[in-house]
């Protein structure tokens, strides 16, 4: 089976995660879509980041039973700060029936080669790529294992969401409905 991982704190999944991951198990070779939730991103504040487990929560909540995607607590268990690299191992270790692609933003392409391993990355697995709006454009799109895709543009973000709630703003069409029923339920980014 074909994986394609989707890497992201989700915090929290909202709509725009849904559209991309609906469009690589339908439109690209991928046979499932799993969202791999990140405990902490070294690069984001851990002030603003809910529970790791309330965020798997909400993601399970918004796949509910579509048989084209999954939710991953891969990285719960791996060493902090999680490298992509460490997890493509283990994951392949885990699963050696299953082949794993990433998929990543334009954006996340466009820095790529600061990644970790990115050389052992990009030689064993495939990037399928979706397109971010003002992006610079990345030496790799010519890479024979960098798949460019038509997503459709998703310009909303997490941080869009969590301000808006702060602000006391109705973001229900934002997320799907049982994450925001549990947001709502939970009183989640509202301080």
């Amino acid at each position: 089976m074909h994986i394609g991982l989707f890497f992201g704190s989700f915090n929290p999944v909202h709509i725009g995660h849904m559209a991309l991951a609906n469009y690589m198990a339908s439109f690209t070779e991928l046979d499932q879509v799993w969202f791999v939730v990140s405990p902490h991103n070294p690069l984001k504040e851990k002030v603003s980041l809910l529970d790791q487990n309330q965020r798997l929560h909400m993601v399970n909540a918004a796949i509910g039973n579509t048989p084209k995607m999954k939710s991953s607590n891969i990285e719960f268990n791996l060493s902090q700060p999680s490298y992509t690299v460490n997890t493509l191992a283990h994951l392949t270790e885990k699963y050696p029936a299953h082949t794993f692609s990433l998929i990543i933003g334009e954006d996340n392409l466009a820095s790529f080669t600061k990644w970790k391993n990115f050389e052992h990355i990009l030689k064993h697995h495939q990037l399928f790529v979706y397109p971010r709006p003002n992006c610079e454009k990345s030496e790799l799109l010519d890479h024979p294992n960098v798949v460019m895709t038509e997503a459709p543009l998703m310009e909303i973000s997490s941080t869009f969401i969590r301000n808006a709630l702060k602000l006391k703003k109705d973001v229900s069409f934002f997320v799907p409905l049982a994450v925001w029923q549990y947001i709502d339920e939970m009183n989640f980014y509202r301080k």
